[in-house]
């Protein structure tokens, strides 16, 4: 439960199209075809009105290797990257492994849910050390899917200090609860050209192991940069597999994820349910995208919980394996991060190993 992709079969598109790859018999690097490009172009157009050209893309080898090319690209070591934190994991080890520093922001959590402290953004924002804003919609891990007003306020206050707006979307189709998706690049008041977008299938489609993801830029300055940087990476030959990986899903694969979606909203359903009954002093942020719960066990275990602590207890007494959130910075000590993109006996079963780990927990601290 504590990893961040799906653990459901792919689509039957999908498994036929590799298949028929393997029988090629020839699988050394790949020249990404015109196909892969205009299928991007038509999912987006037809699942979101989103009109991308082709020479705005960029493709490298994952979101992950994405968000380091781009810090690569416009920063230099000593620099700052801003977040909001709790913030996705990897974009630390990004920041870290290019030089650089987190410049946080604490997003802030209401009885309403999760929103932006403007103010304090635009405070983070005004160190002339800070060069770019790493944004997460829909967010990585509080689950919230922002608003056309929210991205636009986020955009404009980096817009107006001189900091690059660089948008991680990979959840962007796994929405509920009525939520929508919005594109930060098509967003009245966003400008597209001081605006970087990354994405990819990979989480869509359960398609980790066969990476690829697309950068859009829309600025070929920008662009220039950020292909250099790729390159200095090392990160542009993809995998062969990926590409007719993707081309099926996006061309065949809508059907397939309707219903993936609907069976996500069972699992979150049980999910919380489970929670009112067996841990009901834990808080769930409220999940409007993504298939990532996120649990504050404080209520239950203290304010003062070393959260690595309790997950590895769980990994060694109840074998189940849940994600501390100490590793999304400083603002994600007492909470943990739940997978909820499993079959659904699956998911009980976790969580009742979670409960009985927290219950021996909340004991020990008797003792």
């Amino acid at each position: 439960m504590g990893s961040g992709y799906g653990f459901s079969y792919g689509p039957p598109c999908i498994i036929e199209a590799l298949s028929d790859r393997v029988r090629h018999g020839v699988f050394g690097y790949e020249k990404v075809p015109d196909a892969w490009y205009e299928t991007l172009q038509g999912w987006f157009a037809r699942r979101h009105g989103w009109q991308i050209r082709r020479e705005e893309v960029l493709c490298t080898t994952g979101v992950v290797p994405a968000v380091s090319a781009v810090i690569k690209a416009f920063t230099r070591p000593g620099d700052g990257v801003a977040l909001m934190t709790p913030a996705y994991n990897c974009f630390f080890s990004s920041i870290r492994n290019n030089g650089c520093f987190a410049a946080e922001t604490s997003l802030l959590m209401g009885d309403a849910g999760w929103t932006i402290d403007f103010a304090g953004l635009e405070k983070t924002l005004a160190d002339p050390r800070v060069k770019v804003l790493l944004f997460c919609s829909p967010h990585n891990p509080v689950g919230r899917v922002w608003t056309a007003d929210e991205i636009r306020r986020t955009a404009q206050i980096a817009h107006q200090a001189g900091v690059l707006f660089v948008c991680d979307e990979i959840h962007g189709e796994f929405v509920f609860g009525g939520n929508r998706y919005l594109p930060a690049a098509q967003v009245e008041g966003v400008d597209p050209l001081r605006t970087v977008i990354l994405t990819s299938p990979t989480k869509t489609f359960n398609l980790a192991g066969a990476g690829i993801a697309a950068i859009i830029a829309a600025d070929p300055k920008v662009r220039a940069k950020i292909d250099r940087a790729v390159n200095d990476n090392e990160c542009c030959d993809v995998n062969v597999f990926g590409v007719a990986a993707d081309i099926a899903a996006w061309n065949q694969g809508e059907e397939w994820l309707e219903a993936l979606l609907s069976y996500l909203e069972g699992n979150l359903a049980a999910a919380q349910a489970f929670f009112a009954e067996k841990l009901p002093l834990c808080r769930l942020s409220k999940l409007e995208g993504t298939y990532l719960l996120w649990a504050d066990m404080r209520p239950m275990l203290g304010a003062d919980l070393d959260t690595d602590a309790f997950c590895e207890s769980l990994k060694t007494h109840e074998k189940v394996w849940a994600a501390a959130g100490s590793h999304y910075g400083r603002d994600g000590e007492g909470f943990v991060r739940i997978n909820i993109a499993t079959q659904r006996a699956l998911l009980l079963e976790g969580l009742t190993r979670l409960a009985a780990g927290a219950e021996r927990w909340q004991n020990r601290k008797k003792e």
